[in-house]
């Protein structure tokens, strides 16, 4: 059965995967080398996001199949693009508790992502008071953690089609509230909106809802536990078989939290760009992408509100 995951995993990764491309920087960690791609604008020091990939994927992944390049040029930011070991994140779930690629025993990605951001910082080419934290799928996982185990370093974090398990009872307690933006889709075959194992046969089980995921992060942010209005949001292609609803918790003053909630959506980074080779074979097996907003546009837009205290 592993195996077969294994297999499938890589069909996905040539789906989704883009050309390679040259420039990547290494750091040493802990013995081991660790690649990322990193850009700097020339106004220094610039706010800093980092964009962490999805399992099976690596950090170019995010270059070729998201408009965040486009965002950081634009609005002049400094972006890095890391690689997890065998193209996983060591968040703070167990291997048994996870779908398709692990990473080696002993990986701390935490350490990892606190080393570039001090790189950065050292450098002088990011502003250590607007650094902010973004991924998919694993890497929303990864944000998770980061924000779980080093809550002072970001201004806000965006987490995308990834809920809570019931580890986070236990291992999230982070030492400052984050604002926190989460996007989930309806129709997730991997990560299911109600929780608990999804329909693929990817998909490994333990989920919290992404409603019970919403409120933790308006627990720890202190906001009211109330539930939220949603607000529907223009359906501008009404091809993709999806819509796209808007969830603002009612918080204190610099602790949002804020849930996109996908309509039909799957186990894909709303874009208005394709995220896919294949996108009819890739619809069958993650679910549909939804067009109607672009993720790094929206995640940009509420990074761009806060700074750390």
């Amino acid at each position: 059965m592993r195996l077969a995951i294994g297999w499938i995993c890589l069909v996905l990764a040539g789906l989704i995967a883009g050309p390679a491309q040259a420039g990547s920087e290494t750091i040493t960690l802990n013995g081991a080398k660790r690649t990322y791609i990193v850009e700097v604008p020339a106004r220094r020091p610039a706010p800093l996001v980092i964009v962490l990939h999805g399992n099976t994927q690596q950090g170019v992944d995010m270059t070729t199949r998201t408009s965040w390049p486009a965002v950081a040029r634009r609005e002049q930011l400094a972006i890095i693009y890391p690689d997890g070991l065998n193209k996983a994140w060591a968040d703070f779930r167990s291997d048994s508790k996870r779908a398709g690629f692990t990473p080696p025993p002993g990986t701390d990605d935490v350490a990892f992502v606190t080393a570039l951001i001090d790189k950065l910082v050292a450098a002088g080419s990011a502003d250590p008071k607007r650094i902010y934290l973004t991924g998919l799928s694993n890497g929303g996982a990864m944000t998770m953690t980061l924000v779980c185990a080093r809550a002072d370093l970001f201004a806000a974090a965006a987490s995308v089609i990834f809920s809570l398990t019931d580890l986070a009872d236990t291992m999230c307690h982070p030492s400052r509230p984050v604002p926190m933006l989460l996007m989930n889709g309806t129709d997730d075959p991997l990560i299911p909106y109600e929780g608990g194992k999804g329909s693929s046969d990817l998909a490994a089980g333990g989920f919290w809802s992404t409603e019970k995921t919403f409120a933790f992060w308006k627990r720890i942010n202190g906001c009211d536990p109330d539930p939220v209005k949603a607000v529907d949001l223009p359906d501008r292609d009404h091809a993709d078989s999806s819509t796209v609803s808007r969830l603002d918790a009612h918080c204190p003053t610099g602790r949002d939290v804020v849930l996109y909630r996908i309509n039909g959506g799957g186990h894909r980074f709303p874009s208005f760009m394709s995220d896919a080779r294949m996108p009819r074979l890739l619809n069958g097996m993650l679910g549909p992408q939804n067009h109607d907003i672009d993720g790094p546009e929206v995640v940009w837009a509420f990074f761009r509100k806060f700074s750390r205290p």
